[in-house]
């Protein structure tokens, strides 16, 4: 048996450079642009919103800083309420708390795994018998699927609630031919390392609020008035992206649409090699959408398979594969315990079926065949022992 250290590491989502990105951090360090402003940012900034088609668009350190701007934006205090995706990592969330605000986290769907429109309906139902409507909600757009943005946001138009897309997953998926993160009055991206493009970290805050991003950006760097001394009549945040690392974001989104490509033809690879297995059930891909498959991600029906989520980690683990569970709800979390949450029915929980049988494979763009291939065959083999195993008790 080969020793786990001797075998080549595959990450789940790796970083993949374009081979441009040097050019244009070289430009920065001539121009001596270090801090966080500079043509770059300017630049990436302007390249975002023409691919997305917004009006404008807002450099900051991280996804979360866009979330927790975006709020701040819309006038989120203390008390209020924010209706947000359960089904997510606990960046979409955290802003909430940031601000004192109250979350009410909401179920997903099975079509999308993103936000039931159904739970959402009734949360709201619920805060307009109260009298207290959630000042804002945040739609997340799990693994690069585009949540069911018509039925949502007329959901939102009804009782004239705003919507902030948290696009993270998503820059470059589309719902009926819009790019994800436009149809809120915020839309959110990332670009961490593991993201489909990536500055290292970094976000991006779109809207076609002019007026509120030049707030944003105001807000983004300390709140600075306009004074000869520094002034400040506002609480203001450190969130501006560096000009360095904008200009890592700028050779990176010239390659959008090939990594979109190659994370595709990744997800279709696993799903000619393993759809056909019981028990196996690929993330689907609503009509009329397109993923960009940041991740490939599946439910096991164990009783069907013969092999657990747990077997699968395990022996992807002892391979050197990184895997991991779909996200946790986060109505499941210890920090969260006590919150508000809306199911999708009354007794049916999709997201935490969607945590206890779901995994996310390696979908990194420079993921070679053969690598992906020894995924796959990982797999296989541990279905195969599985079903042996069980066929012997």
């Amino acid at each position: 048996m080969i020793d786990t250290a001797q075998k080549k590491k595959i990450f789940l989502s790796s970083p993949h450079m374009s081979g441009n990105e040097l050019q244009y951090i070289k430009e920065a360090f001539e121009t001596n642009w270090i801090a966080p402003l500079g043509p770059n940012v300017d630049e990436f900034e302007k390249e975002i919103s023409e691919y997305v088609g917004s009006n404008e668009a807002v450099a900051v350190s991280s996804g979360t800083a866009a979330i927790h701007l975006a709020l701040s934006l819309l006038d989120v205090k203390k008390g209020d309420k924010v209706f947000c995706s359960s089904l997510t990592f606990i960046a979409s969330a955290n802003p909430i708390i940031y601000q004192g605000a109250v979350p009410v986290f909401i179920d997903s769907e099975p079509e999308t795994w993103n936000m039931s429109p159904d739970a959402l309906e009734r949360a709201f139902k619920d805060a307009s018998i109260e009298g207290k409507l959630p000042k804002a909600i945040i739609v997340v757009n799990l693994y690069g699927q585009s949540a069911k943005m018509d039925e949502i946001s007329s959901i939102c138009n009804c009782y004239n609630v705003p919507i902030i897309e948290d696009a993270a997953e998503s820059l470059g998926s589309t719902y009926k031919g819009k790019p994800s993160g436009t149809f809120g009055q915020f839309g959110i991206y990332s670009f961490n390392g593991n993201k489909i493009i990536t500055t290292s970290g970094g976000g991006m805050l779109i809207s076609n609020n002019i007026e509120a991003l030049k707030k944003a950006r105001f807000l983004a760097t300390q709140a600075r008035d306009p004074a000869p001394h520094y002034q400040h009549s506002n609480i203001g945040f450190n969130y501006r992206m560096s000009n360095i690392l904008a200009g890592v974001g700028r050779a990176q989104l010239g390659v959008l649409n090939e990594r979109i490509k190659a994370r595709r033809d990744v997800f279709k690879r696993y799903f000619q090699e393993l759809a056909h297995h019981p028990g196996f059930n690929f993330m689907p891909e609503l009509e009329n959408t397109l993923s960009n498959r940041w991740l490939t991600a599946l439910t096991i029906n164990e009783e069907e398979a013969g092999v657990s989520v747990r077997e699968l980690l395990e022996a992807l683990t002892e391979e050197n594969i990184e895997a991991r569970p779909v996200w946790k709800p986060l109505h499941l979390q210890p920090i969260f315990q006590g919150v508000k949450y809306y199911p999708h029915g009354e007794s049916e929980n999709i997201s935490e079926k969607l945590f206890n049988n779901g995994i996310c494979l390696p979908s990194g763009s420079n993921m070679t065949e053969d690598d992906q291939m020894r995924i796959i065959n990982c797999i296989k083999d541990t279905v195969l022992k599985g079903n042996e195993r069980r066929r012997c008790i």
